[in-house]
Order: C-alpha cells, then structure tokens, then sequence
C-alpha cells in the first residue's frame, strides 16, 4: 500500500511540473522559496491587524533601506551585493526580535518568531551560494557607502512593511544575480 502512495506522489510531482522541467529548481535558486517567505512576512502583518493590543509599545527599529538604485547594482560586484544583502537581513533580525519581545500577543510573537526563522533560512541560501567572502555589518559607520545606510521606522506595521519590501527587491535581485543561479536557468 505504501508503494501505491509513493508512485501516486510521484506522479503528482510529475503532473505538477507539467512536463517543462525534469528536475526542479534547486531550493537555494528557486524564487518560490522566496516567495514563501514574502508570503508569511505579508501574513505577520494581517496577524498583527488583527491583534487588539497586544502588538507593544511604539518603538524605533533601525532597517535597512529598501530602495534600489539600478545603475548602481548593475555595476557592482555581487559580492558587495551579497555583504549589502546580509547586513540588511542582520538588521531585520536584530528589529524583529526587539519587536517581539514586546509583543505580548502570542500568535503575533509566534509569526514574529517565523519571520526571523526565514530571515536565518535565507542568509544560509546566501551562504551556499557562496556569494560573500566578507562578514556583514550591523549597522554601518559614518564610511560606510549610501547602499548600506539604514532608515529609522517608528511602528511594527512599518517594520513588517520593510521587511516585504526588502525581501521582494534586494534579495530577489540578489538570487537572480547569484552566478550559481543564472547557469542553472540558461
């Protein structure tokens, strides 16, 4: 009986795919996975409005800047994207754990919880890529080049918000550079 279930699996998987592609995407360059995660930080935030109270005091969280300047990126190493990448996910974590700890909603803290748990997953993708050889920052110096300033938001709501967008712009941008990446889909 557990043979039929697998071969039913299988086939599924088969059918799912649609016969384009033989083998998946690797997860460490599949968008999906990304996707995923976009999608779970966009939950927090319906989670969150749905909290009465419980959400914690009004509190600065210093994030990364989400803008992208296209010019520059297109120029520039990818491993200095890849340092950029993860000195903002190192940010993200360091705020989202502040948020949670004042967060006294449990359901709130555990998606908070989750958040952080994808933000770790990611920066493990950006590692198999091997795509930095140098350690982030946390928060950058005076010397530090405009890409890595930070912005100062004031609520979870925005917190939550940089978050989506960071996820959706530069790290997306980043995977889609990844030289690891690009070969698999060529």
């Amino acid at each position: 009986m557990q043979t039929f279930f697998g071969l039913v699996s299988v086939l599924i998987v088969f059918v799912w795919l649609g016969g384009k592609q033989v083998f998946p995407l690797q997860p460490i360059c599949d968008l999906r996975v990304l996707d995923h995660f976009v999608r779970e930080a966009r939950d927090s935030v319906v989670i969150m409005r749905g909290s009465r109270g419980g959400c914690g005091a009004m509190k600065s969280y210093f994030v990364p800047l989400t803008s992208v300047d296209f010019a520059f990126w297109e120029h520039i190493d990818v491993q200095e994207l890849a340092v950029e990448v993860q000195t903002g996910l190192s940010l993200l974590v360091q705020a989202l754990s502040t948020a949670m700890k004042a967060v006294s909603n449990s359901r709130l803290a555990n998606a908070l919880d989750n958040n952080i748990s994808n933000i770790h997953s990611l920066s493990q993708i950006l590692h198999s890529l091997d795509l930095q050889h140098a350690r982030s920052t946390v928060l950058p110096d005076d010397s530090a080049p405009a890409s890595t300033q930070t912005q100062e938001v004031s609520s979870l709501p925005e917190l939550l918000q940089v978050q989506s967008s960071f996820l959706r712009g530069k790290v997306r941008l980043l995977l889609s550079a990844a030289p690891a990446c690009q070969r698999q889909n060529s």
